[in-house]
């Protein structure tokens, strides 16, 4: 449910620009779903998350900038940015505090060496950057219903793709548990 909760606003934007072809109208109907998206959160939760605030916060400046300019561009790099900012967050865990970002998200899950922690925050720092260079690469190189189908269903995919590829790695480090015969 959370994960449909946080793909809802980008899946209004994908239907509006489906039916309008109108990528401006979209953006405006993204920044008050982003928004009502967040009250939701806050009403049942009593909290937003930090990086769901830097979402929000790139949602209404590179959104409204769209608007106020007719520019696609700012909303195309919202994707990067987000993105490029998960990266640094990500890497910035591996020199401040004790544990990474990954470690403090699933730690109470499973068991792992430290090492093991650190070679799958690595691995998210990558797949964050690789992720905005892609956005840029299609948001310039195809047309504008190309990237906002890649925005839903390449991003989307991309990323369920990595998470089973991180589990098989987990999988493959988690400690041991004997037999029992």
């Amino acid at each position: 449910m959370k994960i449909l909760l946080d793909f809802l606003p980008v899946i209004v934007f994908f239907v509006v620009y489906k039916m309008t072809g109108d990528i401006i109208l979209a953006t405006a109907v993204l920044i008050p779903a982003t928004l009502a998206q967040m009250a939701y959160t806050w009403f049942k939760q009593h909290r937003i998350e930090k990086m769901q605030l830097v979402t929000l916060v790139l949602v209404v400046l590179l959104g409204g900038a769209t608007i106020v300019f007719h520019d696609k561009a700012f909303i195309q790099w919202k994707p990067t940015i987000v993105n490029w900012l998960f990266g640094v967050a990500f890497l910035g865990s591996h020199f401040i505090g004790s544990k990474t970002v990954v470690q403090r998200l699933m730690e109470n899950s499973i068991e792992l060496a430290q090492q093991t922690w650190r070679r799958l925050n690595m691995g998210w720092v990558m797949f964050f950057l690789a992720m905005g260079v892609i956005n840029l690469i299609v948001a310039y190189s195809f047309s504008e219903d190309t990237w906002v189908n890649f925005k839903l269903f390449g991003m989307l995919g991309l990323t369920l793709l990595f998470i089973l590829a991180q589990g098989v790695y987990i999988s493959r480090h988690m400690p041991q548990q004997p037999n029992e015969d």
